[in-house]
């Protein structure tokens, strides 16, 4: 069954540096996916921000590729370096905490690039 991203219909946001794509962003995704029907992905712009290696074309391919059975259900976009997401009242959506299982919330993405850098997998 083909999906055709509808700009008009509610969807979910995501907003990450996603450095590296990993498990549990695949399962954030996948909860998130269930309220709406699609998904926003924002990818901050932080290459060399930090310990953030990868550049934009990167992430969305690793993103592209873990998400394949979901083509059309979600865009990735990149973003200015957002810190602070606020509003000032009740303006038609929602900010909500995806609480995952406590294994997959243990999942760092810190963690997985050290080990990459151990690995020689990323300099």
């Amino acid at each position: 069954m083909t999906h055709n991203w509808d700009n008009r219909k509610p969807t979910a946001q995501m907003l990450g540096r996603w450095q590296p794509w990993h498990d549990g962003h695949q399962k954030l995704f996948e909860e998130i996916l269930k309220k709406t029907g699609q998904v926003l992905i924002m990818v901050r712009d932080v290459q060399g921000v930090g310990d953030n290696p990868f550049d934009f074309e990167t992430v969305k391919t690793n993103i592209e590729k873990a998400l394949e059975k979901h083509t059309g259900k979600f865009k990735i976009v990149l973003v200015p370096n957002i810190t602070n997401i606020c509003y000032g009242r009740g303006v038609g959506y929602k900010i909500e905490e995806i609480v995952l299982d406590e294994e997959t919330q243990k999942i760092s993405a810190t963690h997985i690039r050290q080990q990459m850098r151990d690995h020689g997998d990323l300099l």
